[in-house]
């Protein structure tokens, strides 16, 4: 076999040896597993009485899946503007797919920043345009949060973060937990901002330092290298027009609108009467998903498996049931996550021929 066919040949195997089906089982029986033995320890068959499978409720769970296929749209308009023109539409909308694949079977401790890369590194973007691209999307995010907790705390306080939690002694460890992210997210949005628009050489001398400590001095060439992606974005992002970040801005926040609007809709569908509560108690309840949804993001599991839906009830205990709360939390996962990994199976391998086709393409031109 020709050395150029072998070594494509060994690339396909390793990205397709990083997708493999076991990866995409782990996280179905982990979050499977957790519903079922909650719903076992917690039955009451009151609760479940309560639950009818009627238009109401299937009107609600289509307008949940319509609010998915809305929030996969604008996070692939998003990546269409960062990206530059680089990718078209079409493009940006299998990339996602991918992406959020990717997502759902690492742990989502890991962050979504290593996959991205890893998605772009293979099409073959230049560094500068990758690097803009993800350390963006990165601060983009971490602004909503942070802005977002703002706003939604000084409305409606401490109940925001959990039920029946009035003031800072009323939270538990979930509510601390929530705090501690929040604030380590409030600290990245403030670095990111720092080294991309106001000093990205001062940036790149804190890494400098902060790498030579014992304690992370094992993190030091990663560190610098994501210094120099700094820099290497920074040039180009300044260069931008306020409208191109203010139009970054608001598909971001539209993006997690539908993510988080999309929970309401489901929790409507099986308790039909919280839909009259108004629209200040439906703005909490989507403040409270936006908390649960950062608390999961430090998971250890693929996609936050098993604490999502554990969480979830929790997260709703003044809203609907524990034991309903986990049958809404598993029709939560089943529209919004369980997909993901079906879609990624189809479209990757796909994805992966055209990659080694345009490989195969180049390298005999070359030659």
């Amino acid at each position: 076999m020709p050395e150029n066919e072998k070594t494509l040949l060994e690339r396909q195997e390793e990205i397709l040896r990083s997708f493999r089906g076991s990866r995409i089982l782990i996280p179905i029986v982990l979050g499977l597993g957790v519903v079922l033995y909650f719903i076992y320890s917690r039955f009451k068959p009151e609760d479940f009485a309560r639950i009818h499978w009627n238009t109401h409720t299937f009107f609600w769970l289509a307008i949940a899946v319509f609010l998915l296929i809305c929030r996969h749209l604008t996070y692939a308009l998003r990546l269409y503007i960062l990206a530059g023109g680089v990718f078209r539409y079409r493009k940006c909308i299998e990339l996602l797919f991918i992406w959020e694949f990717s997502t759902a079977i690492a742990p989502t401790s890991a962050g979504g920043a290593a996959v991205a890369l890893f998605v772009l590194t293979l099409e073959k973007i230049s560094a500068a345009r990758t690097a803009v691209i993800v350390v963006y999307k990165v601060l983009l995010d971490s602004m909503f949060f942070t802005l977002m907790f703002i706003v939604m705390f000084s409305t409606f306080g401490y109940n925001m973060i959990r039920p029946n939690a009035y003031q800072f002694s009323d939270l538990d460890t979930l509510g601390y937990g929530f705090l501690t992210f929040y604030c380590a997210m409030l600290l990245q949005a403030a670095l990111l901002g720092y080294g991309l628009f106001i000093n990205p050489d001062g940036f790149a001398k804190l890494l400098d330092w902060a790498t030579k400590l014992p304690i992370i001095k094992r993190f030091r060439e990663k560190a610098l290298k994501f210094g120099a992606e700094i820099a290497s974005a920074s040039s180009e992002m300044r260069d931008r027009p306020f409208r191109y970040h203010l139009g970054a801005f608001a598909v971001t926040t539209l993006a997690w609108t539908f993510r988080f609007a999309l929970i309401n809709c489901i929790v409507i569908a099986f308790a039909p009467t919280i839909m009259h509560l108004g629209f200040w108690a439906q703005a909490k309840m989507y403040a409270r998903f936006a908390c649960m949804y950062q608390v999961t993001l430090f998971s250890p599991s693929p996609g936050g498996a098993g604490f999502a839906e554990a969480a979830f009830s929790g997260f709703m205990l003044d809203y609907i049931p524990a034991s309903t709360g986990l049958v809404v939390a598993f029709f939560w996962r089943l529209i919004t996550y369980y997909p993901y990994l079906i879609a990624g199976a189809i479209v990757i391998p796909n994805w992966i021929r055209k990659l080694v086709k345009e490989r195969q393409a180049e390298e005999k031109t070359s030659n």
